[in-house]
C-alpha cells in the first residue's frame, strides 16, 4: 500500500494484518473477498508495492478471496539492512509467511517480473500442494534468456550511479520505458510514486539469485505441475519475451502476447489482464449449478440500462427526463439504472428503476470529496485520480452486460464507460449512446506547461479514440447548442473544440429536467415553501458534493450584514445529499435544510440564488428567469471554462471570486442583485424529447 498516494480507493480491505517472517521483518498484509479460490498477488519489490495491483483488485474481490501484501522494503513493510544483499529465496520466504498469516492453503499466485514470477515458480516446485496455479505477467526467470537488449541501450540511465545520484530521474526514465504505450501518463506518475516510496537503498542492495545455471532454472520450471498462465507484451523493455515463451514450454503453460503492450500489463490494459486472471482462477472454484430460461425475443421486453455520473445531480435530472420521453417513444421499454449516491436518493423518488448490481460499485461520489479543498475541487487531475475507481466500475457495468441482456446502453459522462470501452471495443454487445455537456479538457493556468501537456494528450487521446473506432458510439449527443462550445483548441495540434464537436454529436439542446409549466406560477410555489410575498428569499445550494460547504460557510457569514442592507432578506441554505446542515454555523434568522427533491422548483421561486459554478444549478436558474451569484470553483476547469462560456452566451448571472469576494462583498452583491430584474437567453425546453429521439433510434 502507497504510503503518500492520496485520493480514496476502490475498496479497503475485509482484514490486514502484518505477518513477521523468519528474520523478523513485519510484512502488511490485506485481505479482501471471500470466494472459493484465493488469488495471492505478489508485489514486484522493493521497485513497487501492492498498489500496483489496484485496477485488480475491487474486480478480482467480487469473484474471489484475494490477498496482497507489501514486500519487504516497500510500502508498509520492514526494510532489510542495506549493508546486505537481495537474497531470492527473501521474496519466497515473505509469500509463505503471509499465506500462513493469511490461513491460506493454497491459492493462485499472482506475479510480475521477477520479483513475483520467479518466487511463484519455486513455491509451485517446492510445495505443489499449495499453489493451485501461477499466473505470471512478464514474467522474469533468471537465465532463460538473454537480458533483454533495452538494458545494455539504456546504458548509464540505468547505471547505479545514476540511481543512488538522481533517484526520481532513473524512476522517471525507468517507468516512461516500461510503459511504451501513448497515453501513459498516470501509469508513469503511479509507478513513479510508488518507486519513492522506498528507499534508494533498498533499489540498489545486490542480488542473489539462488540458480548459477539455465540448467538449473529450467530444471525448476519443469518440476511446475500446476497451470501457468504467461501474459506479456510485446514491446515489454524489461523482459526478453522469450522468456514468457521458455517459461510457457516448460510448464506446459498457455501464452498470451499483447501487442504493443509494455512491461505493466496490468496497470496499462486492466480490463483485459482482469478477465484474463480472473478465466484462469475461476477454473478452481467448484462446478457452479447451471440453471437458465432462454426468453424468445418476441416476448422479451426491451431493456436499456443507463449510467449517469454522481459528480452533482443535474446529469441525473436530465436523465430521469430522457428517460421519461424514451419511454413514451418506445411503449414498454424498460430503462434500469447503474447508479450510486448520491444519484440513488433521487431515483428512487422519482420511481426509477436502479439495478441490483449497483451495489456492487465503487464510491465514486467519495473520491471526489477526497480531491476536494477549500472551494477548490481540480476536476482535471480528479478524473485521472479517479482511475482506480473507474476501473473497478466498468468491470461492475461489463460483469452486469455480460450476465443480462440489454437493447441499449446510454452513458451520461460516465467516463470509465467510454474510455474502456475504446480500449476494448469487442466488449460492445449493444447500441451505445454518449452524452457530454462540454468536450474537451482546458488546462487551468496554474498548472503551467505540465498541465497544457496532460490536458491535450488527454484529449489527443479522446481523438484517437472516436477516429480508431468510428462506430462504436452510435450516438454522441451534446447538451447544448454550437454556440455554446467554447472557442477554444483541443492542443496545440489538435482540432477546434467546436469543429470537433459538430463532426461527431447530435445537438439536443440543454436539458433542465423538468417543464416549463411546472416552474411557471412562481406564486404557488413561494406558497409551497412557506415564503411570503414581502420575503426577499436568498437560496444558497451546495450541489450533489461535498465541496460546496465552503461557500455555504461564506453566505452564513455575510447573512447579517446582508440582512442589514436588504431587511426583508431571508437566507435559505440547501446543503444536498452530502453535507450535514448541522456542520453549518447556526445563525437567528437563518434556514439550513438537507436534501430538497426538486429544488429547481425553490430556485425557481427565489428572489435570488447563490451557487458556485455549476452547469445543473445555475442553467436551472437560467431557465428560470431568476438572479444569481455564482463561484466557480477554483482550478476546475469546466466551472470555469465551458460553464462560464455558457452562462456568458446566455447573459446569465453574475460572476463572483471566492478568493477576493468575503463576506463583505457577497453581502454586497446580494443587495445589488436581489432587487434587479434579469432577462436571459431562453433556454430550449425540447432538449430531452430531441436526445430520446436520437436514441429510439436505435431501438
Amino acid at each position: 500500500m502507497s504510503v503518500t498516494e492520496t485520493g480514496t480507493r476502490a475498496r479497503l480491505p475485509d482484514e490486514s494484518g502484518f505477518a513477521t517472517t523468519p528474520d523478523g521483518l513485519q510484512v502488511y498484509w490485506e485481505v479482501h473477498g471471500s470466494g472459493p479460490t484465493t488469488l495471492v498477488l505478489l508485489p514486484p519489490n522493493p521497485i513497487c508495492h501492492s498498489r500496483i495491483w489496484k485496477g485488480q483488485l475491487h474486480y478480482l474481490a467480487r469473484h474471489h478471496r484475494v490477498v496482497v501484501y507489501d514486500g519487504r522494503g516497500n510500502g508498509l513493510a520492514d526494510a532489510p539492512d542495506p549493508s546486505g544483499p537481495w537474497v531470492d529465496r527473501w521474496r519466497t520466504i515473505d509469500c509463505l509467511t503471509v499465506l500462513d498469516a493469511t490461513k491460506t492453503e493454497q491459492a493462485v499466485l499472482v506475479g510480475i517480473c521477477i520479483n513475483g514470477v520467479w518466487p511463484s515458480v519455486q513455491i509451485a516446485a517446492e510445495q505443489p500442494d499449495r499453489v493451485l496455479g501461477i499466473v505470471a505477467i512478464a514474467p522474469g526467470v533468471p537465465l532463460l534468456s538473454p537480458p533483454n537488449p533495452w538494458w545494455e541501450a539504456a546504458g548509464d540511465n540505468v547505471s547505479h550511479d545514476t540511481i543512488v545520484g538522481d533517484y526520481a530521474g532513473f524512476l522517471e526514465f525507468f517507468y516512461s520505458n516500461m510503459f511504451p504505450e501513448p497515453h501513459s501518463t498516470k501509469q508513469i506518475e503511479d509507478a513513479v510514486a510508488y518507486g519513492l516510496d522506498t528507499s534508494v537503498e533498498q533499489i540498489v542492495m545486490p542480488a542473489e539469485l539462488w540458480v548459477e545455471t539455465r540448467e538449473e532454472t529450467e530444471e525448476i520450471c519443469r518440476s511446475v505441475r500446476c497451470p501457468v498462465l504467461v501474459a506479456q507484451g510485446h514491446g515489454d523493455n524489461c523482459q526478453h519475451f522469450d522468456r514468457g515463451l521458455s517459461l510457457a514450454d516448460l510448464t506446459g503453460g498457455e501464452h498470451v502476447g499483447i501487442v504493443g503492450a509494455g512491461h505493466l500489463p496490468n496497470a496499462r490494459h486492466p480490463v483485459l489482464l482482469n478477465r484474463l486472471i480472473h478465466d484462469f482462477a475461476a477454473r478452481f472454484d467448484p462446478p457452479p449449478q447451471r440453471r437458465s430460461t432462454w426468453i424468445p425475443s418476441t416476448a422479451r421486453p426491451r431493456r436499456a440500462i443507463l449510467v449517469s455520473s454522481p459528480i452533482g445531480l443535474g446529469h441525473a435530472w436530465r436523465d430521469v427526463a430522457i428517460a421519461r420521453e424514451l419511454r413514451r417513444l418506445v411503449p414498454g421499454l424498460e430503462v434500469h439504472w447503474l447508479a450510486q449516491p448520491p444519484v440513488t436518493k433521487l431515483l428512487a423518488e422519482c420511481g426509477e428503476t436502479i439495478h441490483p448490481a449497483s451495489a456492487a460499485l465503487a464510491p465514486e461520489a467519495a473520491g471526489v470529496d477526497a480531491e476536494a479543498r477549500e472551494h477548490e475541487l481540480h476536476a482535471f487531475q480528479m478524473l485521472r485520480r479517479l482511475d482506480e475507481i473507474f476501473c473497478a466500475n466498468f468491470m461492475v457495468f461489463h460483469d452486469l452486460v455480460r450476465e443480462e441482456p440489454f437493447d441499449l446502453w446510454i452513458a451520461d459522462e460516465a467516463w470509465e464507460l467510454d474510455y474502456f470501452l475504446h480500449e476494448n471495443p469487442e466488449l460492445k454487445q449493444a447500441p451505445y449512446v454518449w452524452l457530454s455537456d462540454f468536450v474537451g479538457i482546458v488546462p487551468m493556468t496554474n498548472g503551467g506547461s505540465r498541465e497544457a501537456y496532460l490536458a491535450a494528450d488527454y484529449n489527443a487521446q479522446m481523438v484517437e479514440h472516436v477516429a480508431r473506432h468510428p462506430s462504436l458510439r452510435d450516438r454522441s449527443i451534446f447538451i447544448g447548442d454550437p454556440d455554446d462550445i467554447v472557442p477554444e483548441r483541443l492542443g496545440p495540434d489538435l482540432p477546434a473544440i467546436r469543429d470537433w464537436t459538430e463532426s461527431h454529436f447530435d445537438f439536443a439542446g440543454y436539458i433542465t429536467g423538468f417543464a416549463p409549466e411546472e416552474i411557471a406560477d412562481r406564486e404557488a410555489l413561494r406558497t409551497e415553501f412557506g415564503w411570503a410575498p414581502e420575503d426577499k428569499v436568498c437560496l444558497v445550494a451546495a450541489g450533489g458534493s461535498a465541496v460546496g460547504i465552503h461557500l455555504m460557510r461564506r453566505a452564513v457569514a455575510a447573512f447579517p450584514e446582508a440582512k442589514r442592507l436588504v431587511p426583508e432578506l431571508r437566507m435559505v441554505v440547501v446543503a444536498g445529499p452530502r453535507i450535514d446542515p448541522e456542520e453549518l454555523p447556526e445563525v437567528d434568522g437563518l434556514e439550513r435544510r438537507g436534501y430538497v427533491h426538486k429544488l429547481y422548483r425553490g430556485l425557481a421561486a427565489c428572489d435570488l440564488a447563490i451557487s458556485h459554478g455549476g452547469l445543473s444549478t445555475t442553467m436551472e436558474l437560467t431557465a428560470a428567469q431568476r438572479p444569481f451569484l455564482y463561484f466557480p470553483l477554483r482550478e476546475h476547469f469546466e466551472q470555469n471554462h465551458h460553464v462560464a462560456y455558457r452562462l456568458d452566451r446566455h447573459g446569465a448571472g453574475r460572476r463572483m471570486d471566492y478568493g477576493s469576494d468575503g463576506p463583505g462583498e457577497l453581502a454586497a452583491a446580494i443587495a445589488a442583485e436581489i432587487e434587479r430584474e434579469v432577462v436571459y437567453r431562453p433556454v430550449p425546453t425540447d432538449g430531452a424529447a430531441r436526445a430520446a429521439g436520437l436514441m429510439a433510434e436505435l431501438l
